[in-house]
Protein backbone atom coordinates (compact mmCIF):
# COMPACT_ATOMS: atom_id res chain seq x y z
CA UNK A 1 0.00 0.00 0.00
CA UNK A 2 1.44 3.74 -1.13
CA UNK A 3 2.40 5.68 1.93
CA UNK A 4 0.32 9.10 1.96
CA UNK A 5 2.83 10.82 4.56
CA UNK A 6 4.34 12.33 1.57
CA UNK A 7 0.81 13.70 0.00
CA UNK A 8 1.53 17.90 0.76
CA UNK A 9 -2.78 17.52 1.44
CA UNK A 10 -1.42 15.29 4.37
CA UNK A 11 0.81 16.82 6.42
CA UNK A 12 1.02 16.45 10.05
CA UNK A 13 1.75 20.21 11.94
CA UNK A 14 0.93 20.31 15.32
CA UNK A 15 -1.46 23.69 16.27
CA UNK A 16 0.52 27.18 15.34
CA UNK A 17 -0.01 30.13 17.33
CA UNK A 18 0.24 32.60 14.76
CA UNK A 19 0.13 32.85 11.48
CA UNK A 20 0.74 35.60 8.91
CA UNK A 21 -0.23 35.82 5.01
CA UNK A 22 2.14 37.73 2.38
CA UNK A 23 0.74 38.15 -0.79
CA UNK A 24 -1.34 39.92 -3.68
CA UNK A 25 -4.99 40.58 -3.96
CA UNK A 26 -5.29 36.33 -3.86
CA UNK A 27 -4.42 36.53 -0.40
CA UNK A 28 -5.99 39.89 0.33
CA UNK A 29 -9.52 38.41 -0.25
CA UNK A 30 -10.47 40.17 -2.83
CA UNK A 31 -13.58 38.49 -4.46
CA UNK A 32 -15.05 37.73 -1.12
CA UNK A 33 -16.44 41.71 0.08
CA UNK A 34 -16.81 41.56 3.99
CA UNK A 35 -18.14 43.90 6.73
CA UNK A 36 -16.65 47.36 6.16
CA UNK A 37 -15.38 47.02 2.82
CA UNK A 38 -12.72 44.96 3.64
CA UNK A 39 -11.91 41.84 1.72
CA UNK A 40 -12.12 38.37 3.63
CA UNK A 41 -10.88 35.55 1.20
CA UNK A 42 -9.38 32.38 1.94
CA UNK A 43 -6.28 33.67 4.37
CA UNK A 44 -8.91 35.21 7.11
CA UNK A 45 -10.67 31.77 6.69
CA UNK A 46 -7.61 29.58 6.60
CA UNK A 47 -6.81 31.70 10.16
CA UNK A 48 -10.10 31.03 11.32
CA UNK A 49 -9.68 27.27 11.25
CA UNK A 50 -6.17 27.38 12.12
CA UNK A 51 -7.79 29.42 15.57
CA UNK A 52 -10.29 26.94 16.43
CA UNK A 53 -7.84 24.49 16.52
CA UNK A 54 -5.87 26.11 18.71
CA UNK A 55 -8.54 26.83 21.42
CA UNK A 56 -8.99 23.39 20.93
CA UNK A 57 -5.16 22.45 22.54
CA UNK A 58 -5.01 25.69 24.73
CA UNK A 59 -6.14 26.87 28.04
CA UNK A 60 -6.29 30.33 26.91
CA UNK A 61 -9.66 32.09 26.70
CA UNK A 62 -9.03 33.76 22.98
CA UNK A 63 -12.83 35.06 22.21
CA UNK A 64 -13.68 36.40 26.04
CA UNK A 65 -9.98 37.49 26.87
CA UNK A 66 -8.22 39.09 23.38
CA UNK A 67 -5.19 40.08 25.77
CA UNK A 68 -4.52 36.10 25.92
CA UNK A 69 -5.52 35.12 23.24
CA UNK A 70 -4.25 31.69 21.93
CA UNK A 71 -3.93 32.72 18.00
CA UNK A 72 -2.85 35.44 16.34
CA UNK A 73 -3.25 36.52 12.62
CA UNK A 74 -1.61 39.15 10.43
CA UNK A 75 -2.26 39.74 6.75
CA UNK A 76 0.09 41.93 4.98
CA UNK A 77 -1.19 41.09 1.14
CA UNK A 78 -1.94 44.01 -0.99
CA UNK A 79 -3.25 43.83 -3.72
CA UNK A 80 -1.57 44.37 -7.42
CA UNK A 81 1.95 43.69 -5.78
CA UNK A 82 4.65 42.29 -7.68
CA UNK A 83 6.80 39.99 -6.27
CA UNK A 84 9.98 42.47 -5.71
CA UNK A 85 7.44 44.79 -4.43
CA UNK A 86 5.99 41.93 -1.29
CA UNK A 87 9.95 40.98 -1.06
CA UNK A 88 10.88 44.53 -0.11
CA UNK A 89 7.38 45.62 1.91
CA UNK A 90 6.38 42.47 3.31
CA UNK A 91 8.97 39.86 4.07
CA UNK A 92 11.43 42.25 6.60
CA UNK A 93 7.63 42.66 8.13
CA UNK A 94 6.97 39.14 8.19
CA UNK A 95 10.94 38.75 9.94
CA UNK A 96 9.92 40.82 12.50
CA UNK A 97 6.63 39.42 13.34
CA UNK A 98 8.39 35.80 13.27
CA UNK A 99 4.97 34.03 13.41
CA UNK A 100 4.94 30.30 13.61
CA UNK A 101 2.96 29.92 9.75
CA UNK A 102 3.70 31.99 6.66
CA UNK A 103 1.88 31.60 3.59
CA UNK A 104 3.84 32.67 0.96
CA UNK A 105 2.00 33.48 -2.27
CA UNK A 106 3.97 35.91 -4.81
CA UNK A 107 4.89 36.04 -8.66
CA UNK A 108 1.26 35.39 -9.90
CA UNK A 109 0.75 39.44 -11.21
CA UNK A 110 4.49 39.09 -12.96
CA UNK A 111 3.87 36.33 -14.16
CA UNK A 112 0.66 37.30 -16.47
CA UNK A 113 2.74 40.98 -17.59
CA UNK A 114 3.54 40.68 -21.13
CA UNK A 115 6.91 39.55 -21.77
CA UNK A 116 8.06 38.07 -18.35
CA UNK A 117 9.71 35.05 -18.11
CA UNK A 118 8.84 31.99 -15.28
CA UNK A 119 12.07 30.94 -14.91
CA UNK A 120 13.73 34.46 -14.42
CA UNK A 121 10.07 35.15 -11.74
CA UNK A 122 11.09 31.51 -10.44
CA UNK A 123 14.72 32.35 -9.18
CA UNK A 124 13.73 35.71 -7.29
CA UNK A 125 11.11 33.45 -5.57
CA UNK A 126 13.40 30.76 -4.37
CA UNK A 127 15.65 33.91 -2.93
CA UNK A 128 12.61 35.08 -0.85
CA UNK A 129 11.47 31.61 0.00
CA UNK A 130 15.36 30.75 1.71
CA UNK A 131 15.47 34.44 3.51
CA UNK A 132 11.94 33.23 5.18
CA UNK A 133 11.99 29.95 5.88
CA UNK A 134 15.51 31.33 7.63
CA UNK A 135 13.16 33.01 10.19
CA UNK A 136 10.12 30.73 10.11
CA UNK A 137 9.04 27.08 10.91
CA UNK A 138 6.74 26.76 8.68
CA UNK A 139 5.87 28.43 5.21
CA UNK A 140 3.19 27.21 2.88
CA UNK A 141 3.23 28.33 -0.80
CA UNK A 142 0.58 27.63 -2.91
CA UNK A 143 1.07 27.22 -6.44
CA UNK A 144 -0.99 28.42 -9.85
CA UNK A 145 -4.22 27.69 -10.46
CA UNK A 146 -5.12 25.80 -14.23
CA UNK A 147 -6.35 28.62 -16.00
CA UNK A 148 -7.73 26.70 -19.31
CA UNK A 149 -11.44 27.33 -18.10
CA UNK A 150 -10.72 30.86 -17.61
CA UNK A 151 -11.20 32.83 -20.40
CA UNK A 152 -9.11 36.43 -19.40
CA UNK A 153 -6.36 33.88 -18.51
CA UNK A 154 -6.50 30.98 -20.47
CA UNK A 155 -4.02 32.15 -22.97
CA UNK A 156 -1.16 32.13 -20.29
CA UNK A 157 -1.91 28.43 -19.22
CA UNK A 158 1.80 27.55 -20.32
CA UNK A 159 3.93 30.27 -18.60
CA UNK A 160 1.60 29.33 -15.29
CA UNK A 161 1.97 26.04 -15.62
CA UNK A 162 6.07 26.22 -15.69
CA UNK A 163 6.17 28.97 -13.12
CA UNK A 164 3.77 26.72 -10.64
CA UNK A 165 6.47 23.76 -11.39
CA UNK A 166 9.01 25.67 -10.53
CA UNK A 167 7.36 26.34 -7.45
CA UNK A 168 6.71 22.95 -6.50
CA UNK A 169 10.37 22.33 -7.02
CA UNK A 170 11.35 24.92 -4.63
CA UNK A 171 9.14 23.84 -1.93
CA UNK A 172 10.69 20.61 -2.40
CA UNK A 173 14.42 21.67 -1.46
CA UNK A 174 12.90 23.96 1.67
CA UNK A 175 10.70 21.23 3.09
CA UNK A 176 7.86 23.60 2.35
CA UNK A 177 4.23 22.24 2.66
CA UNK A 178 2.87 23.01 -1.02
CA UNK A 179 -1.01 23.68 -1.94
CA UNK A 180 -1.98 22.29 -5.05
CA UNK A 181 -4.30 24.73 -6.36
CA UNK A 182 -3.45 23.81 -10.20
CA UNK A 183 -5.25 19.95 -8.68
CA UNK A 184 -7.98 21.60 -6.88
CA UNK A 185 -10.67 20.85 -9.55
CA UNK A 186 -13.64 22.29 -7.96
CA UNK A 187 -12.13 25.85 -8.85
CA UNK A 188 -11.92 25.02 -12.37
CA UNK A 189 -16.00 25.67 -12.14
CA UNK A 190 -16.91 29.57 -13.27
CA UNK A 191 -18.56 29.72 -10.11
CA UNK A 192 -15.13 29.58 -7.94
CA UNK A 193 -14.44 33.31 -10.05
CA UNK A 194 -15.56 36.29 -9.22
CA UNK A 195 -17.23 38.52 -12.18
CA UNK A 196 -14.06 40.18 -12.93
CA UNK A 197 -12.71 36.83 -13.76
CA UNK A 198 -9.53 37.06 -12.33
CA UNK A 199 -9.84 36.71 -8.49
CA UNK A 200 -11.98 34.22 -6.60
CA UNK A 201 -15.58 34.50 -5.56
CA UNK A 202 -16.40 33.79 -1.90
CA UNK A 203 -17.14 30.25 -2.47
CA UNK A 204 -13.90 29.84 -4.42
CA UNK A 205 -11.85 31.30 -1.63
CA UNK A 206 -13.50 29.03 1.17
CA UNK A 207 -12.67 26.20 -1.14
CA UNK A 208 -8.92 27.07 -0.96
CA UNK A 209 -9.23 27.64 2.61
CA UNK A 210 -10.55 24.20 2.91
CA UNK A 211 -7.38 22.57 1.20
CA UNK A 212 -4.89 24.99 3.06
CA UNK A 213 -6.25 23.72 5.93
CA UNK A 214 -6.24 19.99 4.89
CA UNK A 215 -2.23 21.03 3.62
CA UNK A 216 -1.67 21.60 7.69
CA UNK A 217 -3.35 18.02 8.70
CA UNK A 218 -6.70 19.98 9.89
CA UNK A 219 -10.04 18.35 9.99
CA UNK A 220 -12.20 20.07 7.86
CA UNK A 221 -15.71 20.70 7.97
CA UNK A 222 -16.27 20.05 3.89
CA UNK A 223 -14.37 18.73 1.03
CA UNK A 224 -13.14 21.91 -1.00
CA UNK A 225 -13.38 19.38 -4.38
CA UNK A 226 -17.21 18.58 -3.68
CA UNK A 227 -18.62 18.76 -6.98
CA UNK A 228 -20.80 21.73 -7.66
CA UNK A 229 -24.69 20.98 -8.47
CA UNK A 230 -25.33 21.24 -12.05
CA UNK A 231 -25.87 24.32 -14.25
CA UNK A 232 -28.37 24.80 -16.62
CA UNK A 233 -26.83 24.94 -20.38
CA UNK A 234 -26.02 28.14 -21.52
CA UNK A 235 -27.12 29.38 -25.28
CA UNK A 236 -24.38 30.77 -27.35
CA UNK A 237 -26.50 34.51 -27.26
CA UNK A 238 -25.92 34.40 -23.21
CA UNK A 239 -22.78 33.24 -23.39
CA UNK A 240 -21.82 36.45 -25.85
CA UNK A 241 -24.37 38.95 -24.07
CA UNK A 242 -22.11 38.38 -20.63
CA UNK A 243 -18.62 38.64 -22.57
CA UNK A 244 -19.60 41.70 -23.28
CA UNK A 245 -20.42 42.90 -20.19
CA UNK A 246 -17.58 41.60 -18.28
CA UNK A 247 -15.21 43.21 -21.27
CA UNK A 248 -17.14 46.96 -20.57
CA UNK A 249 -17.01 46.51 -16.70
CA UNK A 250 -13.55 44.54 -16.32
CA UNK A 251 -11.43 44.32 -18.95
CA UNK A 252 -11.33 47.96 -20.49
CA UNK A 253 -10.72 49.66 -16.86
CA UNK A 254 -8.16 46.73 -16.60
CA UNK A 255 -6.32 47.67 -20.26
CA UNK A 256 -6.24 51.57 -19.16
CA UNK A 257 -4.85 50.94 -15.46
CA UNK A 258 -1.81 49.43 -17.31
CA UNK A 259 -1.58 51.73 -19.97
CA UNK A 260 -1.23 54.51 -17.54
CA UNK A 261 1.15 52.33 -15.47
CA UNK A 262 -1.43 52.32 -11.90
CA UNK A 263 -1.78 49.15 -9.80
CA UNK A 264 -5.51 48.69 -8.25
CA UNK A 265 -3.07 48.48 -5.05
CA UNK A 266 -1.50 51.84 -5.29
CA UNK A 267 -3.25 53.46 -2.48
CA UNK A 268 -3.98 50.22 -0.34
CA UNK A 269 -2.81 48.72 2.49
CA UNK A 270 -2.46 45.93 3.95
CA UNK A 271 -5.32 45.70 6.12
CA UNK A 272 -3.80 43.97 9.05
CA UNK A 273 -0.30 44.56 9.75
CA UNK A 274 0.20 43.11 13.12
CA UNK A 275 0.08 39.86 14.99
CA UNK A 276 -3.89 40.47 16.55
CA UNK A 277 -6.18 38.16 18.19
CA UNK A 278 -8.85 36.49 16.05
CA UNK A 279 -11.88 37.14 17.49
CA UNK A 280 -14.65 35.45 15.97
CA UNK A 281 -18.49 36.54 16.71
Amino acid sequence: MADDSSDSRRETRSAFGSYAALGDSFTEGVGDPGPGGVYVGWADRLAVLLADLADRTSDAPAVDDPDHASFRYANLAVRGRLLDQIVAEQIPRAKELAPDLVTFCAGGNDIIRPGSDPDDVAERFERALADLTSVVGTVMVPTGFDTRGVPVLRHLRGKIATFTAHVRSIADRYDCPVLDLWSLRSVQDRRAWDGDRLHLSPEGHTRVALRAAQVLGLDVPADPDQPWPPLPPRGTLEVRRDDMQWAREYLVPWIGRRLRGESSGDHTVAKRPDLLPLIRH
